[in-house]
Formats: structure tokens, C-alpha cells, sequence
């Protein structure tokens, strides 16, 4: 587990939308200190002004906002959902994954991270997780390597 770049994930039930779901995995940063209160705000916002493309692959979002939006350092969040939600994507809805992540000004560094483990089976992972705390230690093997 990295020391450095804090980890935090949650399983809920359900949510009553994509806002409340992109709201809370983004709250889970600023829970962990890596992110402002405004963060939240200025994720749900990004997808408004420009669609669902935080919709990655089939089921996944990768909840984020411009890093001058309130992001204090690296953290990483996930959001995981017992019945998905839609966020208007042609091919990739309904998302029961959301990550979350700030960067504190290493944006690349973190997407990079990110998309390799999403593409070692991260999402998956996440999804078969026994608890919180397992999925926390997928979410710390991600940023180990940041």
C-alpha cells in the first residue's frame, strides 16, 4: 500500500442518479483530504458541459475535474454501485464503477496509473471485491505505481 497517496473506496446500494454517484465518489476525496469542498460540484459540472464522457468502458466512470478545481494532492476513490446508473453513453451505460481521482497538479501521472490498471482488470477486481477494505488495497496496488 502506497504511504504517500491515500485510498478510499465505498459500497452503496444504489443512488438516485449519475450526479449523486459522480457526487459521492468525488466526496471521498475530500473526505481523504486530497480534494476541496467544491470538488464534487465541479465534477457533476464537467459532465453536464460535456456529456458522459467520463464513461470509459462498459460499466466504469472515471470521475475527475479540471486540476485547478480544488485539488490539493493525489488521491484515489471508488464508488461502488449495487445497481448501476445511467449516464447517457451510447455504448458504456450503466456504470456500477466509480473512480475518482485527484492529481494536485500530476493529472497525467494519475490518468496513467489509472488506465493501466483499468486495463489489468481493476474494474472487474473492484467489482469482486469481499469488502471495502479489499477494495482498498486494489485502489493502493494502483497508486503504488504512480
Amino acid at each position: 500500500m502506497s504511504a504517500s497517496i491515500p485510498v478510499s473506496a465505498g459500497f452503496t446500494d444504489s443512488v438516485s442518479d449519475w450526479r449523486e454517484g459522480t457526487r459521492a465518489a468525488a466526496e471521498r476525496l475530500v473526505e481523504l483530504g486530497t480534494a476541496g469542498q467544491g470538488y464534487p460540484g465541479s465534477c457533476v459540472a464537467s459532465v453536464e458541459e460535456h456529456g458522459p464522457y467520463i464513461v470509459l468502458t462498459p460499466g466504469v466512470a472515471l470521475v475527475h475535474a479540471q486540476a485547478e478545481e480544488g485539488q490539493t494532492r493525489e488521491g484515489l476513490a471508488v464508488v461502488r454501485l449495487g445497481t448501476p446508473v445511467a449516464f447517457g453513453h451510447p455504448t458504456n451505460d450503466p456504470v456500477d464503477v466509480l473512480l475518482a481521482f485527484s492529481s494536485g497538479g500530476n493529472h497525467m501521472g494519475m490518468i496513467k496509473a489509472v488506465a493501466t490498471a483499468l486495463g489489468g482488470g481493476l474494474a472487474d477486481r473492484i467489482r469482486g471485491a469481499a469488502d471495502e477494505a479489499q477494495a482498498e488495497q486494489q485502489l493502493a496496488e494502483v497508486v503504488a505505481h504512480v
